[in-house]
């Protein structure tokens, strides 16, 4: 390999000073890009801080009505269970209480018609026993108009007879 050769032209003091100028100011812009993106991130940092710790404070405040809610829906099927239940056992009392009231009610009716039976028949028994003294009684009464039809006709012979003797 050929030995290197050096540039062109040299560099003169001046031009090594403006470089390093250009290059310092670079640095320092550079630099100050620097610190305010540094500044930058952190409050972007310090807002993402508080969004997070709002974030968390939220969180624990949903957990909080979560387990309140919770709370409040196991005392609500506690509660439906225990109405349920109470509810079960009053339509369980009232089955058997109709139930009861039920065959009361149909022995009722037997006896009623038992006695409807009974009724029945002492009134036919009774109103035959009305007739047969009706019959009797009419009887009787033929019997006692005949006789008096008969002490008449007698009387009016003995009064004829009579009235023909005075004569």
């Amino acid at each position: 390999m050929p030995p290197k050769t050096k540039g062109k032209g040299k560099k003169t003091g001046a031009q090594k000073k403006k470089e390093n100028a250009g290059a310092d100011v670079e640095a320092k812009s550079a630099y100050r890009r620097v610190v305010m993106e540094k500044k930058l991130l952190q409050d972007h940092l310090a807002v993402r801080g508080d969004e997070a710790r709002r974030a968390k404070a939220s969180e624990e405040q949903l957990r909080q009505r979560l387990q309140v809610l919770e709370a409040e829906l196991e005392e609500a099927r506690s509660e439906s269970k225990a109405i349920y239940a109470e509810m079960s056992r009053q339509c369980q009392a009232l089955q058997k209480e109709m139930e009861t009231r039920s065959r009361q009610l149909e022995e009722e009716v037997t006896g009623l018609r038992e006695q409807l039976e009974t009724c029945q028949k002492e009134a036919k028994a009774a109103g035959q026993e009305a007739e047969q003294a009706l019959g009797e009684r009419d009887q009787t009464l033929a019997q006692l108009r005949a006789h008096v039809a008969d002490m008449e006709a007698k009387y009016e012979e003995i009064l004829h007879g009579s009235l023909d003797r005075l004569l």
